[in-house]
């Protein structure tokens, strides 16, 4: 059973900056791509970046410049690294592995982010 783990948030002042990681228990198959999502209270859960098999990767455009997608299959590992935040993008931050067969989807359980001074 594979289990995504999320790590890293917290809270930090504006302009700052955030890692946060998506470490996978065990080997993912069929992998096609691996996904940060975001949810603010009272809104609809954003797609915030994806990287897939093969490297490419793309950016809702609200992050684009600041955000930066990235993996480590060694460690199995997803990264987020997050600069010049702002407040709006205080949400909770969830990783998502897609997968070309059954389940099709694996999520983590969220890691909050808090972008306040």
């Amino acid at each position: 059973q594979v289990q995504l783990v999320e790590s890293g948030g917290g809270l930090v002042q504006p302009g700052g900056s955030l890692t946060l990681s998506c470490a996978a228990s065990g080997r993912i198959f069929n992998l096609a791509a691996m996904e940060w999502y975001r949810q603010a209270p009272g809104k609809e859960r954003e797609l915030v970046a994806v990287i897939t098999y093969g490297g490419s990767t793309n950016y809702a455009d609200s992050v684009k410049g600041r955000f930066t997608i990235s993996r480590d299959n060694a460690k199995n590992t997803l990264y987020l690294q997050m600069n010049s935040l702002k407040p709006e993008d205080t949400a909770v931050y969830s990783c998502k592995a897609v997968t070309t067969r059954s389940p099709y989807n694996y999520w983590g359980q969220g890691t909050q982010v808090t972008v306040s001074s």
